[in-house]
Order: C-alpha cells, then sequence, then structure tokens
C-alpha cells in the first residue's frame, strides 16, 4: 500500500491558506481518481483506493499542523505501511511561490508538520514533495528586500489575486508528482520533476532541506 499524506489545517477558516497546500493536493487527487467516500480514522480523514493494481490510502491529518505526526503515525501503524512506501506534500516557505522541490528523506527544514512527523515516526527517512509559497518578502524599488511578514501570518494568510494561477499550476504539478510517485517512486519524481522545476535557472536557497 501506498500512503499519500497532504498536510494541513482542518476547518473552513484555514481553507486555501498556503499552510493547506497539501490538502489541495489530495483533494485534487480524489477529483481526478473520482474519490468520494471518505471516513474519519486515526483522527485524519482518510479515503482508499487503488492505482495500477497498488492500494492507495489518501490521508489528511484532522490535528492541526503541529501535530499531524500524530495522526500519520496512526495509519502507518495500523496499516503497516513502510517509510518508502510514504508520501508526504506540504507547504515549504523556503521556496520561491510554485516551486516543488521532491526529496527521499531530510531534515525538517524548520517546519512544524515535518518536526512532528519525524518526532512520531522515529525516522526522517520517507519521501516528501515541498510546495513553494513564497516568504511574502517586502521589497524596495531597487529590488532589495526590506522586510518580511511574520512566519505564522504569512502560512495561515491566504494566496493574493496575482498569486493563484501559479499556486494552481503548483497543485496540479504536485498532483502529477503524487501519481508518479505510487507508479514509479520517488527517484523517478525526483529526476523528473525537480530537473523540470530548474529549467527556469533560478538557484535553489541554501536553507531547503
Amino acid at each position: 500500500m501506498k500512503l499519500v499524506v497532504g498536510l494541513g489545517n482542518p476547518g473552513a477558516e484555514y481553507r486555501e491558506t498556503r499552510h493547506n497546500v497539501g490538502f489541495l493536493v489530495i483533494d485534487e487527487l480524489a477529483r481526478r481518481w473520482g474519490v468520494g467516500q471518505w471516513r474519519e480514522a486515526f483522527e485524519s480523514l482518510a479515503a482508499k483506493t487503488a492505482r495500477g493494481g497498488e492500494a492507495v490510502l489518501l490521508c489528511k491529518p484532522l490535528t492541526f499542523m503541529n501535530l499531524s505526526g500524530r495522526a500519520v503515525a496512526g495509519i502507518v501503524g495500523f496499516y503497516k505501511v513502510p517509510p518508502e512506501d510514504l508520501f508526504v506534500v506540504t507547504d515549504d516557505v523556503a521556496l520561491p511561490l510554485g516551486r516543488l522541490r521532491a526529496r527521499r528523506g531530510g531534515s525538517d527544514g524548520g517546519h512544524n508538520g515535518l518536526k512532528s512527523l519525524a518526532q512520531s515516526l522515529g525516522t526522517e527517512d520517507y519521501a516528501r514533495l515541498r510546495i513553494g509559497v513564497g516568504r511574502g518578502d517586502i521589497q524596495a524599488s531597487d529590488g532589495r528586500v526590506v522586510g518580511r511578514p511574520d512566519m505564522a501570518d504569512q502560512v495561515l494568510g491566504r494566496f493574493r489575486p496575482d498569486e493563484r494561477d501559479t499556486i494552481s499550476a503548483a497543485i496540479l504539478r504536485a498532483a502529477d508528482a503524487s501519481e508518479m510517485f505510487i507508479a514509479e517512486g520517488i527517484e523517478r519524481v525526483m529526476n523528473v520533476f525537480n530537473a523540470a522545476e530548474r529549467q527556469d535557472g533560478a538557484r535553489e536557497p541554501d536553507s531547503a532541506p
């Protein structure tokens, strides 16, 4: 079984915030696959389906971001999902808006959801896909960064109208990457999507885990 987890916060007040792009990717996968039957289990909304003859579980933790690991560990333990079959999709302020970055493991990079997963699972060796939501830098007329919003305000805020096309396209690409992980594994995702994201010549942030 493959387990695809999108991180986010439950509740209408958090819908479509930057922190909830993981939820939006799970919703896109459910739409593509015609998944309509969700159930609440292990403090998550979960839906089980099959792709290419393999069982797949879609998951949206209901514990709020900072306790995501508690929910994911419950599902991993019940279904006995090995780390190599877990794929986590989350936001990242360290990446430019709309940029994707896949990794087969690594540190939490200061992300509270990933930190919770590492604590609850006892490992950082699981595949993850980070979606850039931007830092919200305030720039001077010459392009210099002269300020940044409070990080909590940034991730819990919604995308501006001029950002929506970019993030909508990123969610579609992230859903494509999730499908590729299920079919071909994380190495293939990294080779295809990380390379594609670098084609514009933009430099990855040094802080990216």
